[in-house]
């Protein structure tokens, strides 16, 4: 859209050299509305998605013993992880490194997430997933420890979210998780689905839309992948899409919209 207005618009104003200069412009204009301010520079992809990958296995390992005790839930849930991601032998040898040295008890996480902010700080969406990705982590073995808890704060204000922020989306992710099959009969269900997505069920059926579209728009594949993420980790974020879905599906159905 913005390359075609920066094509006419050159040409008006400056000729052929001018449409030439629009149709760049407008191609900046274009990444930017469909990646994010973390596409226009491409080159930039592999180093913010091998940062990214090693900030998720050493928080990983960090949360994993945050309780004082690496149980074998957690170790299950960051196998799978790995299956999911189809690593080679070489890269599941560093996930696990790393993922050992978040878990040791002497180990600062400060550097890690310097480093995180100074390469993907201005991507909102990886530090959204991020964030979730811990969230669920956290829940893997089916309690959520108070220590656990206080790590995802700490982690959360060194991303940049205030406490606020961060409790509303670990409310949003932890009912989230409620959909992660289907149908959903539990009693509480639509209680639960109007938390999934951050509403109420005072919230107008305009503000329920709009979060909706929120949500999904932060796990929209070509948005993650343009601002740096691993092709291999999207299918793990359309599984989170898809229980923002079904929550979505059932506010409409109780309320015929």
């Amino acid at each position: 859209m913005f390359k075609l207005i920066g094509i006419f618009a050159g040409y008006y104003f400056l000729g052929f050299w001018g449409a030439l200069a629009g149709w760049f412009i407008g191609s900046i204009f274009d990444r930017v509305r469909v990646y994010g301010t973390g596409g226009v520079n491409p080159l930039q992809n592999a180093l913010r998605q091998a940062v990214f990958l090693e900030t998720v296995f050493i928080s990983m390992g960090k949360l994993a013993k945050a309780d004082g005790h690496v149980s074998q839930d957690e170790i299950d849930h960051v196998e799978l992880f790995m299956q999911k991601l189809g690593m080679t032998a070489q890269h599941r040898q560093q996930a696990i490194a790393w993922f050992k040295q978040g878990g040791d008890a002497t180990f600062d996480i400060a550097p890690t997430y310097q480093k995180f902010m100074a390469v993907c700080g201005h991507t909102k969406n990886l530090k959204d997933v991020l964030l979730v990705y811990l969230i669920v982590m956290a829940v893997a073995d089916g309690h959520f420890h108070p220590a656990e808890e206080a790590l995802l704060a700490d982690l959360a204000a060194r991303l940049g979210y205030d406490q606020a922020t961060f409790k509303h989306m670990l409310d949003m992710v932890l009912n989230q998780s409620h959909f992660g099959g289907w149908p959903v009969t539990t009693a509480g269900a639509l209680e639960d689905a109007y938390k999934a997505l951050g509403v109420t069920k005072d919230s107008s059926d305009a503000e329920i839309k709009r979060a909706y579209r929120k949500l999904m728009s932060q796990y929209h594949p070509d948005k993650l992948i343009g601002q740096g993420m691993p092709e291999d980790m999207i299918a793990m974020a359309t599984e989170q899409a898809k229980e923002i879905q079904l929550a979505h599906d059932l506010i409409k159905q109780h309320r015929n919209i």
